[in-house]
């Protein structure tokens, strides 16, 4: 039996940080995904190599004992010794245990895990099934989609469809679960991804924004237009409010994700415009104000 190089699958360093791995595990199973490669058996094994390399890179316990695992068998191989001799029998189980159950149906019996991963993570034999496997898929959402909460249908096995809903404060990372939406029945979890929006920055469960006011507005006070996804609003603004000054709108920003009538704040940059040309009028009454001493 080989040694499998699991970052070299997910193509990460061995130094790789949890966050990288995830983003790259996400990226090569969107690549590899069967329903991208219909009919493809060479993306479908591709697919279940990245997903087994992301249970065990993906997993703080299991990489722990896959890279004491990956040391002493580079060792090994530096002594001149073959896989054919090398003791993998000490290294089953691996300090943890997995649940597999019969992976095989979950890829229409064409296999699931490989030996390698059984010897070290399984003990060699398939464990009874305590709960169906779970399977993973990205979701791109929008900000607004995510303020408000989306719903999106999914294609499951036999052309049925499955409505799922997604809940208002996601943000990036965040998992949905989609009960028995993947593949042999199994639980789908979506991966969600929320785009930027070109009139906000979320910060958490707050928003960015900036709003813009005549210098006029800006020395003598009066109101600017906001947007928020309830629609415009006016903000007061004081006489004599400065440039970039900020201003705080108490639940105005996103809702928590576990309690959605409960919102973060959104947050206003105030930028003044300053004209380029002055009637002869203004001209005047601005000179004369600079005259006058305060």
């Amino acid at each position: 039996m080989d040694y499998k190089d699991y970052y070299k699958i997910l193509g990460v360093d061995r130094k790789a940080s949890e966050d990288e791995i995830r983003k790259a595990y996400r990226k090569l199973a969107k690549q590899h995904h069967p329903d991208h490669n219909p009919n493809n058996n060479q993306a479908e094994d591709k697919f279940k190599e990245i997903n087994e390399a992301y249970e065990v890179l993906g997993d703080s316990k299991k990489r722990s004992a896959y890279d004491k695992l990956g040391s002493d068998y580079s060792q090994w191989q530096r002594q001149g010794g073959t896989p054919g001799d090398f003791n993998w029998g000490q290294y089953s189980g691996g300090g943890t245990r997995v649940d597999y159950g019969d992976l095989n149906d979950l890829f229409g019996g064409s296999g699931g895990f490989s030996d390698f991963f059984r010897t070290i993570f399984g003990g060699g034999a398939p464990q009874a099934r305590s709960r169906p496997q779970t399977y993973q898929q990205e979701l791109t959402i929008t900000l607004e989609e995510a303020y408000r909460g989306a719903t999106r249908l999914l294609q499951a096995e036999n052309n049925k469809r499955k409505q799922v809903r997604i809940p208002a404060g996601v943000s990036t990372g965040s998992k949905v679960r989609a009960a028995s939406a993947g593949p042999g029945g199994a639980d789908l979890y979506l991966i969600v991804n929320v785009t930027e929006d070109p009139r906000f920055e979320r910060k958490g469960n707050d928003l960015h924004t900036t709003a813009t006011v005549s210098v006029f507005t800006a020395l003598l006070g009066g109101e600017a237009d906001v947007e928020t996804f309830e629609g415009r609003l006016k903000l007061t603004i004081p006489a004599g409010a400065q440039p970039e000054q900020i201003f705080r709108l108490v639940g105005r920003g996103m809702p928590l994700l576990k309690n959605a009538k409960e919102k973060g704040n959104l947050f206003v940059r105030l930028k003044v415009q300053i004209p380029k040309h002055l009637s002869a009028k203004q001209r005047e009454l601005l000179e004369q104000a600079s005259k006058i001493k305060p």
